[in-house]
């Protein structure tokens, strides 16, 4: 015997399946309550006979049932563990967000400003010697520039972090009974109430820098994880270098038909950074993808043809 349930936020239903075969029928037959996709489809699968090919036909329902839902199939990232040492470890050392962010605008301003040039040169007429070198200049200099940037950026949200923790310590110490009710009315947002509200701000106010970090975030909106300037700035540098050396493949190989090679290999690098930024994303990876390639093909089209005005 098999019990399949699809569990909604409102509403559950249960299937009670007799042989494996009936497995995907049965899922298929329940009732849609809902068209959003972002709502969670939750399989509870109990298996009670020796054959596992049943497994496979739920889960195989199951995608059944998600495409004709979403339109697509979607990339899960896998759960993270919620035993007490998991938690503990995953609380204590939170990951912050990465390097995401640095990689991806990297990669697709790389490969961007690196095929404008190009096109731009392309349509002047001018050699395929003239568009290595400022191709490779761009990529070097660009991509160090970009990298400056991230660091930049990075270091300057580290110092604003730095300098609106000490504006809080020196409130602390100044004004403690109005930083207490400010940390009182941050916890009452959280939904706290009542004796368990002034518990639980007594008990946060007792240590310094839970006090504090409480405040950054309740007060300012800014977490506990301080950016990482340096890895920014790497990540950034070798993601540009990377992406942008793709347009310049065909000239310094020196094959035929350079250009037209150069176009669809860019191409295919705006398509392919676009899907693989989807798994990170709530889009389809196709959206994402022609997303990144639309944009990508305006600014080299907007390039091509500013060069082809002095093609004379």
């Amino acid at each position: 015997m098999i019990v399949l349930s699809h569990l909604w936020p409102s509403h559950a239903q249960s299937c009670q399946i007799k042989n494996e075969a009936s497995v995907g029928d049965a899922f298929e037959r329940a009732p849609l309550r809902t068209t959003n996709s972002n709502e969670m489809l939750t399989v509870l699968i109990w298996l009670r006979i020796e054959k596992q090919k049943a497994f496979l036909i739920c889960l195989k329902a199951v995608g059944n049932r998600s495409s004709k839902m979403t339109g697509h199939w979607r990339i899960n990232m896998p759960d993270h563990g919620h035993s007490h040492q998991e938690v503990a470890a995953r609380i204590s050392a939170p990951p912050g967000t990465g390097v995401l962010r640095d990689a991806v605008l990297g990669a697709i301003d790389g490969s961007v400003t690196t095929f404008a040039i190009v096109a731009g040169v392309a349509g002047a007429g001018l050699p395929p010697f003239v568009i290595v070198v400022l191709g490779l200049a761009n990529v070097l200099a660009d991509g160090f520039s970009m990298a400056a940037a991230a660091y930049s950026g990075s270091r300057a949200e580290k110092d604003n972090f730095r300098r609106i923790r000490k504006i809080e310590e020196r409130h602390i110490k100044d004004y403690p009974l109005g930083e207490w009710r400010e940390a009182r009315a941050i916890l009452a947002q959280k939904g706290l109430s009542g004796r368990v509200l002034d518990e639980a701000t007594d008990a946060i106010t007792k240590n310094h820098d839970r006090w504090i970090a409480l405040m950054m975030e309740g007060e300012y909106g800014l977490g506990g994880i301080s950016p990482h300037p340096l890895r920014a700035a790497v990540t950034t540098f070798l993601s540009f270098l990377v992406a942008g050396m793709v347009p310049l493949l065909p000239f310094i190989l020196s094959l035929d038909s350079a250009f037209t090679l150069s176009a669809w290999m860019t191409m295919a690098s705006f398509f392919t950074i676009g899907a693989l930024k989807s798994i990170w994303s709530l889009s389809p990876w196709w959206r994402s993808a022609c997303e990144t390639l639309v944009i990508g093909g305006a600014a080299a089209a907007i390039a091509y043809g500013v060069g082809s005005l002095f093609n004379f």
